[in-house]
């Protein structure tokens, strides 16, 4: 049985351990607050940026804008990987990068090429351990962050699609539903998806549009635009569910740590009471011995 002073070090250990994890839980609550409130927000923006965009491409032929064409063979695929820079966030990065392993994977086995656009060092780390292309990478970003770096991705893939290096491009990030839930996602950024047609409204309710200079002018403006609204939310997405993976982990930490402080207490007395009553058989044993 494990001594006195052993149970009571591991004791003084766990509550030093909960004081860091209670700290972390509050310091990740703090950025869950203003990351969900950046993401929240930027979603109207981007919500009627995309009906605006859906209502131009719905009647506009693929061929109006070469970010709209599909290519017939897909040589290279460009994935950004969008993950925390630091751990203690449960499974949320792991979910994120065995995501984007297995897209890689199974894009590879189609005798595809992989290009990782990595942002934050999980992401850049796993893409080094598996020997991938890292067409750039962002260590250290997702800590603070503005469009500006959405920009410059959004800039860098347009440029390798337009040029061929990139026949496809895909978006991992971690989306931001609730609290208790942050599911890892892939959206296709590249090309982009052709919208069907606007969905039919009642008789007299649909609004028509006049577009000037043109429809053709309108998109060659707003296309790598939407792109880079795209990778931002899926940045904002990210952080704002990092720090809530974060609290949840932390809480869990804590949580776990009154039971192991509870349960060694009890070890803690069990020992001393055994401690005390065999002293006291000592004592009685001296005695009657004495006593003979």
């Amino acid at each position: 049985m494990a001594s006195l002073r052993d149970v009571k070090s591991k004791i003084t250990g766990v509550k030093k351990t909960k004081q860091i994890t209670k700290a972390m839980n509050m310091v990740a609550s703090a950025k869950m607050r203003n990351a969900q409130a950046r993401i929240e927000r930027f979603r109207p923006y981007a919500a009627k940026f995309y009906e605006m965009l859906k209502d131009l491409a719905s009647g506009a032929d693929a061929s109006v804008h070469p970010l709209l064409e599909v290519r017939e063979e897909v040589k290279t695929v460009g994935i950004i990987l969008v993950t925390s820079d630091r751990g203690l966030c449960g499974s949320f990065n792991t979910n994120l990068l065995k995501m984007a392993a297995r897209l890689a994977v199974s894009k590879k086995a189609e005798g595809k090429a992989i290009q990782f656009y990595c942002v934050g060092k999980k992401g850049r780390d796993m893409a080094r351990k598996l020997e991938y292309e890292i067409g750039l990478q962002y260590p250290d970003a997702m800590n603070s962050f503005d469009f500006s770096l959405a920009n410059e991705i959004g800039m860098e893939i347009i440029a390798g699609y337009l040029a061929g290096d990139l026949d496809e491009v895909q978006l991992i990030y971690g989306e931001f539903v609730s609290m208790a839930k942050q599911p890892a996602v892939t959206l296709q950024v590249l090309p982009i998806a052709q919208q069907g047609e606007a969905e039919e409204a009642p008789a007299g309710t649909k609004a028509e549009y006049v577009y000037e200079p043109s429809v053709e002018g309108l998109l060659a403006e707003l296309l790598p635009r939407f792109i880079k609204v795209q990778i931002y939310r899926g940045l904002l997405d990210t952080s704002a569910s990092e720090h809530a993976a974060r609290m949840a982990a932390m809480d869990n930490a804590t949580r776990a740590c009154d039971d192991m402080t509870q349960a060694l207490t009890l070890l803690y007395n069990k020992t001393r009471q055994t401690s005390i009553t065999r002293e006291l058989m000592d004592i009685v044993g001296g005695a009657e011995a004495l006593k003979g």
